[in-house]
């Protein structure tokens, strides 16, 4: 049982034995004790001192009486202004690490079949690589699923690929007039990042065209509406809507060179997903849902043809949901995606993954779907999180000032090569250990650093403070496993699972300390999971491998002559061990076992 649990169940009892107040333990709320005072976790009495009919610290003492007498786990208790401080018993942090020292699912709860999530992320478009952006993206979709994975959720994922719509018809466009048949095999380009060029020659050619207008005495509004090249790119996106056989040939070709490249790069990032859509599948679903709805009178036509719906007394605006020509807009294919996952997996919760400038557009998602009476909208979750910035500024994919997700990587493991080097952290490696662990503490400086920002915040990148050994980056955390491990390869045989009593080992603060924070993992999972913030882990992790090394260094283990105290602390390090590799696993971040 919980510690937790236990003493909602005792604090319950003595609220019935002494006050005559029955209440639920579950309605019980007791929290960690604040560091500043002493306790292990603190009842706050304030909402029962009315019925009790007496004051609030009387009271508090009265249940800390009751818990020394009859909750065995109770040391000692506090009472400070109507708070109970509750001390727990030494013996129950000893029992507990040797329970769960060599335990490999602790922390982790069973799945719960019914209890489905389907997890929407990454989510390209099909005219530009992946970049620093995408990488947040990723990292943050893949980090959530696993963590509800670890609390116990049916998790799936999926991955919509906008490969259709006027942003490929640019590239599209600019292939078609300045490619010259150019092929990722003829150019030795990488894909994406073929078909990412043509979106920007479409933008430099489109720019220039408008400033030429704009010359001619056009205002800007009219001249980016009247440019020949946004005119070609709209035609193209008619004639793909219309099947044209020629367009379509080119659209499926550009396409695979670009499913190609994210292929490549997912794989190096480590994620993967269960299911891809593709909105050229589902926007003609979504014109099925508009009919439905010009027929439910949840949406409007105007008389130039197009749809609308009128969200004014939802506190939003007027939203088109089709074009005048007919062809569909975002909101229109996420409407049929939105139906189409819910067939393929009916789970209870949906989330999507995607930044905080489409809040707006996920509000109108989630009412038109409640309006057009779906039974999923009400648990559609948009995880908004904040854009990437680097220390020069915002990225513009048309203006092709994008930190690009490959280089980046790249650069990364290349970057963490000369420090692990320059730090001497390679003795006894060889050749293939080496560059194996040289790409894991890159990609791991990486995603630790982009995770432990709280999604909502807007984060700025700076590659050279992700990789250090020293502070709250992914390195550090790596290293302390890396020297847990070291620790315990270089372990007596002895019976390290034995139990131990509080006076065989006589533990000191730093060491209870510890054990008290590695209880906590499975709750830090929960809270990163119920607010779905790879954040909370990150910051947890930090916290433990500090705690460790803290621990290390006062305390000798393979040197420790008393083979009690040796074996708690070798207890110690192999949880440690599993908690660091455990959280590592969640964030998607491999761990070495020698460094």
């Amino acid at each position: 049982m919980m510690i937790e649990k236990y003493f909602k169940q005792q604090i319950a009892q003595a609220l019935q034995a002494l006050y005559t107040i029955a209440i639920d333990e579950d309605a019980i709320a007791i929290e960690k004790t604040n560091s500043d005072f002493n306790g292990d976790y603190t009842f706050v009495v304030f909402p029962y001192v009315k019925k009790a009919a007496k004051a609030p610290d009387m009271v508090a003492k009265e249940i800390g009486e009751y818990l020394l007498v009859n909750a065995n786990l109770t040391d000692s208790y506090n009472v400070i202004k109507g708070f109970l401080n509750i001390n727990i018993k030494q013996q129950f942090w000893i029992d507990f690490l040797a329970q769960q020292a060599f335990n490999d699912t602790f922390g982790l709860k069973a799945t719960q079949p019914n209890n489905r999530v389907l997890v929407e992320y990454s989510s390209p478009n099909t005219n530009k690589p992946l970049h620093l952006g995408h990488i947040r993206n990723n990292l943050l979709g893949y980090a959530v699923a696993e963590i509800l994975k670890a609390n116990g959720y049916a998790v799936f994922t999926c991955n919509l690929i906008n490969d259709r719509g006027i942003h490929i018809c640019k590239s599209m466009y600019a292939w078609m007039k300045f490619g010259n048949g150019e092929t990722p095999q003829s150019s030795g380009i990488k894909g994406d990042h073929l078909v990412g060029k043509y979106y920007v020659l479409f933008n430099t050619a489109f720019t220039a065209e408008v400033d030429s207008l704009m010359q001619n005495g056009l205002s800007k509004e009219d001249a980016e509406k009247q440019a020949p090249s946004i005119l070609a790119a709209q035609e193209l996106l008619r004639k793909w809507e219309a099947g044209d056989v020629e367009v379509m040939r080119v659209w499926k070709m550009m396409n695979e060179w670009v499913y190609d490249g994210f292929d490549y790069t997912y794989r190096n990032l480590g994620v993967s997903f269960d299911k891809y859509y593709y909105e050229s599948n589902t926007y003609l679903l979504g014109k099925e849902i508009v009919t439905e709805g010009l027929q439910k009178e949840v949406f409007y036509q105007k008389a130039d043809g197009s749809v609308w719906v009128d969200l004014t007394d939802d506190g939003l605006d007027h939203k088109l949901v089709l074009r005048t020509d007919g062809t569909s807009v975002y909101i229109t294919q996420d409407m049929g995606t939105a139906d189409l996952k819910y067939d393929d997996f009916n789970c209870n919760k949906s989330i999507y993954v995607v930044g905080n400038e489409q809040d707006y557009h996920f509000k109108v998602l989630q009412l038109i779907l409640q309006k057009l009476g779906r039974p999923y909208a009400p648990e559609i979750y948009h995880l908004s999180y904040g854009m990437v910035e680097l220390p020069d500024g915002k990225m513009k994919s048309r203006e092709g000032t994008v930190v690009d997700a490959d280089d980046l990587i790249a650069g990364m493991v290349s970057e963490a090569e000369r420090i692990t080097n320059e730090l001497g952290k390679t003795e006894g490696l060889q050749t293939d250990e080496l560059n194996a662990l040289y790409n894991m503490v890159g990609l791991g400086a990486l995603k630790y650093f982009i995770l432990k920002v709280d999604p909502k915040k807007k984060m700025l990148f700076n590659p050279e403070e992700s990789i250090d050994f020293h502070g709250n980056t992914g390195p550090f955390i790596q290293y302390t496993h890396a020297r847990i491990k070291s620790i315990l390869r270089n372990a007596p045989s002895i019976h390290m699972q034995s139990s131990l009593t509080v006076e065989q080992v006589n533990p000191d603060e730093v060491e209870i300390g510890l054990i008290k924070s590695l209880y906590q993992f499975s709750n830090i999972i929960e809270e990163a999971a119920n607010t779905y913030s790879p954040g909370v882990l990150c910051n947890y992790l930090y916290e433990v491998a500090k705690q460790f090394n803290h621990f290390y260094h006062e305390h000798s283990v393979l040197k420790e002559t008393n083979l009690d105290k040796q074996t708690l602390r070798l207890q110690l390090c192999s949880l440690t061990a599993h908690v660091i590799k455990t959280s590592c696993a969640l964030l998607g971040i491999n761990v070495p076992e020698r460094m």
